[in-house]
């Protein structure tokens, strides 16, 4: 072949990398740097050995290097994959979502008032949302003097991986049941709001509200906090279905089930610590001021990570 048609025919694909090389956000996809490096590689033997004194190889030979640059950085990059995905683009993703955040939230807080005051005005309610056994067993942990008794039974660490193992679920559970047009989120939403609302009154009902609220949420602030991001991931896949925008609805979805799984992975984290300090550290008998602290540097850390954070981080690359 002709040097002029070699250089014809391959001068669309050679600015097609030279496009890529000057895009760093193009680095992002590995494997089709990689394709283009070896087509390059490929271009730059043959014409080394067709036109060893060209220009053309000269060329050639100088974006083969930058390109190889180029495969190396994106190398060093990925294996800053995990720190930029917990310090930027899972609060980005947080960011993009706070609205919905805010409406799990509000729902979830709806559905706490409805357990409290159905358990205030039926006297059967804390039964049928409990059940008789945990009523009994934490009536009977009362007259012993130790309330929240249930907290001292099981082996710690067997306990650990269930509470783990069994939040992780719910969170999952919560962002698939997004797929249902939002329903099933909302329905776990709701199911989880009532047997709060039912749980703190049945305390509050025996005069026991303060202590049971330094008792409890001392694992319970990530762990509600974590249900109710998940219900924010599950509204996401659904709004993505219901209200795709500009979007086809196939192409909102896939979006909307990236964005919701990226927030459902992020707290996986949140529930291992809040696992960790139901099974380790909600059983000790700590001073109250002990117990409010652990309590307010839980609140603190969602309040950052969730909102504060993410809100400064789209400020900053605006």
């Amino acid at each position: 072949m002709r040097e002029a048609a070699f250089i014809k025919r391959n001068t669309p694909k050679w600015r097609e990398y030279e496009e890529t090389l000057a895009e760093p956000s193009a680095r992002a996809d590995p494997d089709e740097l990689t394709d283009q490096y070896i087509e390059l590689t490929d271009d730059l033997s043959y014409a080394r050995t067709f036109y060893p004194e060209s220009n053309v190889t000269k060329y050639l030979n100088s974006a083969a290097a930058r390109m190889h640059r180029g495969l190396m950085q994106n190398k060093r990059d990925d294996q800053n994959r995990f720190v930029v995905f917990w310090t930027h683009e899972l609060p980005m993703v947080f960011r993009e979502s706070h609205r919905l955040l805010l409406v799990s939230a509000i729902f979830f807080g709806l559905a706490c008032l409805v357990g409290w005051l159905s358990a205030a005005n039926d006297d059967t309610f804390v039964r049928l949302i409990l059940g008789d056994s945990y009523v009994n067993m934490t009536l009977e942990n009362i007259k012993k003097g130790d309330p929240l008794g249930v907290y001292n039974s099981d082996d710690r660490a067997d306990m650990f991986l269930a509470i783990t193992y069994n939040n992780i679920g719910v969170s999952l559970r919560t962002f698939v049941a997004g797929l249902i047009a939002s329903f099933g989120t909302i329905m776990i939403l709701f199911y989880n709001g009532v047997m709060l609302g039912t749980f703190q009154y049945f305390f509050y009902e025996r005069g026991l509200l303060l202590e049971s609220v330094l008792k409890i949420w001392i694992h319970g602030t990530l762990e509600i906090s974590a249900i109710v991001i998940a219900g924010c991931a599950g509204l996401t896949v659904g709004n993505s279905l219901l209200f795709p925008g500009t979007y086809s609805r196939l192409e909102s979805f896939k979006r909307g089930s990236k964005q919701g799984l990226k927030i459902a992975i992020g707290l996986i984290p949140i529930f291992v610590i809040a696992g960790f300090l139901e099974s380790y550290v909600t059983r000790l008998t700590l001073p109250p001021v002990i117990s409010a602290l652990i309590i307010g540097l839980s609140a603190a850390f969602i309040g950052w990570y969730f909102i504060w954070y993410p809100i400064k981080l789209n400020k900053n690359t605006d």
